[in-house]
């Protein structure tokens, strides 16, 4: 299947440039979900992570959302796809990756852009009790980890199909963009450094040893950042290490199940090309790539009532294929 959107992107009046885009949807995206309740899924290694969930009729498809950086089942992209899988008669779960549910966990580790492990058990789970098809849907961070468990786990993906938005597909591109000099850049890094700083003040106290603090809080940089916290958390040498390990670009021919990868050329925290041309080789990916829509934006309607393009055509696809 060859999925093609039911309606071309065009940007909302006044919001043609990316920053605006970008900027715009975070700020005006309802954020209000339909009625869900909060699970907390015990893990192996003693953490936890928490999802909030509402159940379909038995057989209705069941959609999983996946956050960005340093986002939440909260964040408005995923309670989009919360209200229209409910406006649909579907199940839905957003899981908070470990830290992002509005409670620190436990272990001294977080969570990062190739971490696939918790989603993998949260959605192995869902495919043993939902009875209808399982979806699943990836935001910036959170589609870069999608890709990763399809990639890895190929023909045994425990979903039908699933959705990237956004992702970051070559890492250190990525951090190379956001760490740029321009005004916009620097917007885009300082909201990401005071949310992750601030998580990891918090990670010293429990765990003194951790990281090098004052390594963290020179960080200016996100590469700064993740060589002093996120790769000595998670077993990596240093940021470029992670990036190379964790980066789902290089290997999207491994991917076994629909999948749509869905991103704007324009988008402010990546570079050209925003998904790898390698990726039309492999007849399971679905490739739409818009000429606007900044990073998680695609903002369309009107500045007094817009419309989240974006959400609504991943629910297409997963629709397209339930039917």
């Amino acid at each position: 299947m060859r999925f093609q959107p039911n309606q071309p992107f065009v940007p909302a009046s006044g919001l043609a440039n990316e920053h605006a885009q970008t900027i715009y949807a975070s700020l005006v995206r309802p954020t209000h979900a339909p009625m869900v309740r909060r699970e907390r899924r015990e893990l192996p290694d003693g953490d936890f992570v928490d999802l909030d969930t509402f159940d379909g009729p038995r057989g209705a498809p069941h959609v999983v959302a996946l956050h960005g950086l340093e986002g939440s089942s909260r964040a408005g992209y995923v309670t989009a796809i919360l209200r229209g899988a409910a406006e649909r008669g579907w199940g839905a779960t957003a899981l908070n990756f470990r830290s992002c549910s509005g409670e620190p966990n436990r272990m001294v580790r977080l969570y990062h852009s190739g971490d696939t492990g918790d989603a993998l058990l949260v959605l192995r789970e869902l495919r043993a009790r939902v009875t209808g098809p399982l979806f699943a849907v990836g935001f910036s961070l959170g589609a870069n980890v999608l890709c990763r468990l399809l990639e890895d786990q190929g023909e045994a993906a425990p979903v039908d199909a699933a959705a990237s938005v956004s992702a970051p597909y070559d890492l250190d591109a990525c951090c190379r963009r956001i760490d740029g000099s321009s005004p916009f850049a620097l917007l885009y890094r300082e909201r990401f450094l005071r949310s992750l700083k601030k998580k990891a003040r918090e990670k010293l106290r429990r765990f003194p040893d951790a990281f090098d603090r004052r390594a963290m809080e020179a960080a200016r940089t996100l590469r700064a950042f993740d060589t002093a916290v996120t790769a000595a958390l998670h077993g990596f040498r240093d940021a470029e290490h992670y990036y190379a390990e964790a980066a789902s670009g290089p290997r999207l021919g491994d991917i076994r199940k629909p999948t749509l990868l869905l991103s704007a050329a324009d988008d402010p925290m990546l570079e050209d090309p925003v998904i790898p041309r390698s990726a039309t080789d492999n007849p399971r990916l679905n490739v739409v790539l818009t000429e606007r829509g900044g990073h998680v934006g695609f903002v369309g309607g009107h500045l007094h009532r817009p419309h989240f393009w974006a959400e609504h055509q991943v629910l297409e696809f997963f629709g397209t294929l339930a039917r």
